[in-house]
């Protein structure tokens, strides 16, 4: 097992990256990002995702172009797309393929890979670029490169008394 300490203090530097150095990212480590998310608990173990590797510097702009906050998109090395096949588990795919990404993301910090969990898109025009179904829910684009410049300052955080309570039986 982990230190449960270096874990907390792991998860507390992993930061959102939206700058990127023009290399790319190694067969391996993809590799392991993918194993990361392959490894991700689901609903009844159905797994009902697909991942989707892009390097296509075109593809890449054209997403960029298609997504509200996500221009950084274009300048990542490549980016993951995870999509969830709804007919595979329809009432459990936006959890389990949610479960996914953040796998990849800590995945990808512990190698020194930076990314950006990018939702907000024009879905269907991305869906169809990608060649997707239409009942396949595109859960997210992953930007993904190794990070240019600084590493940026933690954002503020709630207190856990702000946001936790417990429950007691009456």
């Amino acid at each position: 097992m982990i230190n449960p300490e270096e874990f907390l203090k792991f998860l507390k530097e992993r930061r959102s990256i939206r700058t990127y150095l023009d290399k790319m990212i190694s067969d391996e480590e993809v590799e392991m990002i993918l194993e990361a998310g392959r490894w991700a608990p689901s609903a009844s173990n159905r797994q009902p995702w697909e991942f989707l590797i892009i390097k296509n510097k075109e593809i890449l702009k054209a997403i960029s172009k298609n997504s509200f906050y996500g221009i950084h998109i274009k300048t990542a090395p490549l980016a993951i797309a995870i999509v969830g096949k709804v007919k595979e588990n329809p009432n459990y795919y936006i959890q389990d393929t949610s479960l996914v990404s953040m796998n990849m993301m800590l995945m990808a910090w512990s190698l020194g890979i930076g990314t950006c969990w990018t939702g907000a898109l024009k879905r269907d025009i991305v869906k169809e670029m990608l060649g997707l179904e239409k009942n396949d829910y595109l859960l997210t684009i992953l930007p993904m490169g190794y990070i240019k410049g600084e590493i940026p300052k933690p954002t503020l955080r709630k207190n856990l008394d702000q946001i936790t309570r417990e429950v007691k039986v009456s």
